[in-house]
């Protein structure tokens, strides 16, 4: 039966997902034999262990090419609308967001792909737009990267338009603008709920785009009293426009008994071992092409990519990874994705004796028995 709306605007907890298990090495730029291996069948373990845990949702990484290094870090990737339709015929609660490219998917095709996973699913899909930033992508597909984010963002804008107009409009219609030229279009079916729309920006343009479309921002928490800041400055801007927008952001997770274990295999897995070659490539690129981290901070944060992508560290005991957790809700984040060195391995511990912690605190709600032994 299809729901009344997806999980992900429920507003009863912390929302918890975890991010880019479709990629190799996950969030972790490491060489260490254990790093993440993002085949399909681990995935499709890890959506079971998340689904069966009461996790919120997954979230892709779209990738065309590696960053090089000796891991070739993201260099084997799952495509994230086959993975998603995937994933979400063998669950029943999570939700399953599928991260498109505007330049690279033509927003008619997009629109029905995701329709009909929505009827695949029961209403758990959600689309990640990414407006564009990785110039060597561009490159190994044909394409030019504009120079601008403001055409880069006009582009996304009337490519989300159309996407809307497919899933509202109830008669065929025309569509002359600057970027597409369309005829006869309609879209048959549309999706049953609206769908949650994440976005990543750190320009101006960008945040403008996702205040005026997304339901959630997804960005770097680095300095959380500048967090604190920036997400009530978004709110703000959002409310202006009549719209009332979240913020998520991203964390790594290294959870042991006790603090020196974790910090040890933090070092291990995230400084001894990392591929440093692909952490300078992915370093050199956000710095060259996209804004989605602050500029002034991004060269603070070196160590943090090898560990976790920049992700927000939670590192120690259950109790510590909680703290953080809390830390995030309280500087007002709407939720936060997970990564591990290993997902499989690693989340059933951070489930056993961190999210019990979570509960207590009131972050997260308990699911019912009937429901967690299902």
């Amino acid at each position: 039966m299809m729901p009344s709306q997806n999980r992900m605007f429920d507003r009863n907890q912390f929302l918890l997902g975890t991010f880019a298990s479709n990629c190799s090495g996950g969030m972790t730029v490491t060489k260490l034999p254990e790093r993440w291996n993002s085949s399909w069948d681990n995935n499709l373990k890890l959506a079971a262990l998340l689904d069966d845990a009461g996790i919120d949702f997954m979230l892709p990484i779209a990738r065309w090419i590696g960053y090089g290094g000796e891991t070739n870090f993201h260099g084997s990737v799952l495509e994230t609308m086959t993975w998603a339709a995937g994933l979400l015929a063998r669950t029943r609660e999570i939700t399953v967001f599928a991260t498109i490219h505007t330049a690279a998917n033509h927003p008619v095709v997009v629109a029905k792909q995701l329709a009909t996973i929505d009827q695949i699913s029961g209403g758990r899909i959600g689309l990640n737009i990414v407006a564009g930033w990785n110039k060597p992508e561009y490159e190994a597909l044909g394409l030019t990267l504009p120079d601008d984010h403001e055409t880069r963002y006009g582009y996304a804008q009337e490519w989300f338009d159309i996407v809307r107009a497919l899933w509202t409009r109830n008669q065929a219609f025309d569509w002359d603008g600057q970027f597409f030229k369309l005829k006869n279009v309609l879209g048959d079916p549309r999706p049953g709920v609206p769908l949650p729309i994440i976005n990543a920006a750190g320009s101006n343009q960008g945040r403008e785009f996702a205040v005026r479309n997304a339901n959630f921002l997804f960005t770097p928490a680095i300095d959380l009293s500048r967090s604190t800041e920036e997400i009530a400055a978004l709110k703000q801007q959002a409310k202006q426009v009549g719209r009332d927008v979240d913020v998520l952001t991203f964390s790594h997770v290294v959870c042991r008994p006790t603090e020196a274990e974790a910090k040890s295999y933090l070092e291990h897995s995230g400084k001894t071992h990392a591929d440093w070659d692909a952490v300078d490539n992915l370093v050199r690129l956000q710095f060259a092409h996209a804004q989605s981290f602050p500029h002034d901070l991004l060269a603070l944060i070196r160590d943090r990519m090898a560990a976790g992508h920049g992700g927000f560290p939670l590192t120690g005991t259950p109790e510590q990874v909680a703290d953080g957790i809390a830390a995030l809700h309280a500087a007002g984040f709407r939720g936060t994705t997970l990564s591990f060195v290993d997902y499989v391995e690693e989340f059933p511990y951070f489930r056993d004796n961190v999210l019990p912690l979570l509960e207590q605190r009131g972050i997260r709600i308990a699911r019912p028995a009937s429901v967690a032994a299902a």
